[in-house]
C-alpha cells in the first residue's frame, strides 16, 4: 500500500514538472485597420480627407452625367415637326420642359432663328461649351487628388525614414533595438500604401468620368448637327 502511494506521488510530481516545462503558446498579435492608420501619423488625416472628397466627387458627377445622358428618343422628331409647322413657341416650350444639355442647346438655336446661320452656329457652340464645362466641374480636383495623394504618401515615407535614422543616431554605439525603429518604419510603409490607394482610386475614377463626359459631348455634337441639317432642309427644298 505504501508502495502505491509513493508511486502515485512520483507520477504526480513528474506530471507537474512536465506541465511547468511545456512552452506557453501565446496568441499572435493582430493589427486592425484603425491601429494601422494611427501608425501612419498625421499625414493619414489629409489622405483620409482626399479619399472622402474623391468619393464625393465621383458619386456627384456620376449622378450629373447620368441625368445628362438621358434623352427622349422622339425629341428631335417633335422639334422638326414644330419648326416645319412654324410653331416656334411650342418648340421652345418643349426644350424648356425637357431639361437636358442638348435641349438647352437646341433652345438657344431656335431663339436665334431668323439671323444668319453663322450666328445660330455660334450660339449653339457657346451653349455646348457651357454645358461641357458644367459636366467637367470637379474633375480637375479629382485629377489633382490622383497625383497629389501618392506624393503626400511619399512625403510620409521620407519622414518615417528620417525618424528611423534619428532613432539610430540616438542609440549611438549601443546595440540598436528594432523596436526603436518600428515607429518610423511603420510611418514610412503605411503612408506609402495609403497614398497609393487613394491615388489609384482617384485616377480610375477620373478616367471613368472623363469617358462619361466625352460620351455626352458626342451626343451634343450629334444633336447640333441634326438641328443644323434641319434648318437647311427647308431651304434645300425650296
Amino acid at each position: 500500500m505504501l508502495f502505491l502511494q509513493e508511486t502515485q506521488m512520483v507520477a504526480s510530481m513528474a506530471a507537474d514538472t512536465l506541465n511547468a516545462m511545456a512552452p506557453i503558446v501565446e496568441e499572435p498579435a493582430r493589427l486592425n485597420f484603425f491601429e494601422m492608420c494611427l501608425k501612419g501619423g498625421w499625414i493619414m488625416i489629409p489622405l483620409a480627407l482626399m479619399l472622402v472628397l474623391a468619393i464625393y466627387i465621383f458619386i456627384e458627377r456620376m449622378i450629373v452625367t447620368h441625368q445628362a445622358s438621358k434623352e427622349d428618343v422622339s425629341f428631335m422628331d417633335r422639334i422638326k415637326d414644330y419648326i416645319y409647322d412654324g410653331k416656334l413657341d411650342a418648340a421652345l416650350k418643349l426644350c424648356r420642359d425637357t431639361k437636358s444639355p442638348s435641349a438647352r442647346m437646341i433652345e438657344k438655336g431656335i431663339s436665334r432663328l431668323g439671323r444668319p446661320m453663322s450666328d445660330v452656329l455660334v450660339a449653339i457652340e457657346n451653349v455646348g461649351n457651357i454645358e461641357v464645362a458644367k459636366l467637367e466641374k470637379g474633375l480637375s480636383l479629382l485629377a489633382t487628388i490622383s497625383g497629389g495623394a501618392p506624393m503626400l504618401g511619399f512625403l510620409g515615407t521620407v519622414m518615417g525614414m528620417v525618424k528611423a535614422f534619428f532613432e539610430m543616431e540616438q542609440a549611438g554605439g549601443n546595440t540598436i533595438n528594432l523596436s526603436q525603429l518600428s515607429g518610423g518604419i511603420y510611418t514610412a510603409i503605411v503612408t506609402t500604401v495609403a497614398g497609393l490607394i487613394v491615388g489609384v482610386c482617384a485616377y480610375f475614377a477620373y478616367n471613368y468620368l472623363v469617358g462619361r463626359v466625352n460620351e455626352v459631348m458626342r451626343r451634343l455634337e450629334m444633336r447640333s448637327m441634326e438641328f443644323l441639317d434641319l434648318l437647311n432642309e427647308p431651304a434645300a427644298g425650296k
